[in-house]
């Protein structure tokens, strides 16, 4: 098959409730019906549906004897499912208003360039504990996006930050997150030159310590709530899934998880190889202790 028709198939299956997903399917039908690979029947089915996002096509194509007919999901390859992620990324991020977006945006289209390379995918323990649960919460509200990062998941090179200092940055968050680069990074499938962006998983309630860096950065986060700071000892400020933050260069921030995994994509747009730097705050072991649902909104 094709490599286009991979990607149509991959979009007729879109799932169900994702904002704009009746049309998505409908176009994908329309490519593969002039294909040679959808009969006319079950096209028309899909028309039908095309603008109730959350209408199954598949109930009414059992009804009418043509659910055989339409070709099965598979799970794409390594790189189909990365540069699908970066288009449902770069679709969400679409959706957000904020400092730093569209700065993040832009270095997607400039970064991509032909095609993603292959990667050595590196599984990590934290990912196989917590992408799931994290992926079954932000799939309530964004389940294209969701579905994007688990299937790109497996092929990607998960790394466990380890250049802060041990004792510094505390052993919950040195043992308990992960991240992986689609785009810069180490091992990430789409080469870059000074940007970095990619998806970033934190334990429950794991605290990631004050820290600050020279490179602006967009957190945008698909599980929530969790607790922010912008200053060594400024208090908790509690904010939902889909609120974007943007961190302008040695802007100190740091984060709480909640009871859900914190998952977000992240931004680098500059400065990718500067290291960060934790701030020392004598309030770290109360915060580590302290659980969100104490926090005044």
């Amino acid at each position: 098959m094709a490599p286009e028709q991979d990607t149509y198939l991959a979009e007729l299956h879109t799932p169900i409730g994702a904002e704009g997903s009746g049309r998505r399917r409908y176009a994908a039908a329309m490519a593969l019906h002039r294909a040679g690979r959808l009969p006319d029947a079950a096209l028309e089915v899909y028309r039908i549906c095309s603008p109730r996002d959350h209408e199954d096509p598949s109930a009414l194509l059992e009804r009418r004897g043509l659910l055989s007919q339409v070709p099965a999901p598979v799970a794409p390859g390594p790189r189909l499912a990365a540069s699908r992620l970066l288009d449902e990324a770069d679709r969400y991020l679409g959706g957000l208003d904020g400092p730093g977006v569209a700065e993040v945006r832009a270095g997607l289209s400039r970064w991509r360039g032909e095609g993603p390379e292959p990667v050595a995918a590196a599984s990590n323990p934290v990912v196989d504990r917590w992408l799931a649960p994290a992926l079954e919460r932000a799939a309530e509200t964004r389940p294209a996006l969701a579905q994007a990062i688990g299937q790109a998941a497996p092929h990607l090179k998960w790394i466990t930050y380890d250049a802060y200092p041990p004792d510094a940055i505390g052993a919950a968050f040195r043992t308990g997150h992960a991240f992986a680069s689609l785009v810069g990074g180490a091992g990430a499938p789409y080469l870059s030159r000074d940007f970095d962006f990619g998806v970033f998983l934190i334990a429950p309630r794991v605290l990631y310590r004050d820290h600050r860096h020279a490179a602006p950065e967009l957190y945008a986060p698909l599980t929530g709530p969790h607790g922010w700071r912008f200053g060594t000892g400024a208090p908790l400020a509690l904010l939902p899934a889909h609120v974007p933050v943007w961190n302008e260069p040695f802007r100190p921030h740091l984060t709480k998880v909640g009871a859900v995994p914190f998952l977000c994509l992240f931004g680098w747009t500059r400065d990718v190889d500067e290291p960060a730097e934790v701030l020392a705050a004598e309030d770290w072991e109360a915060l580590e202790a302290l659980p969100l649902e104490a926090v005044e909104v």
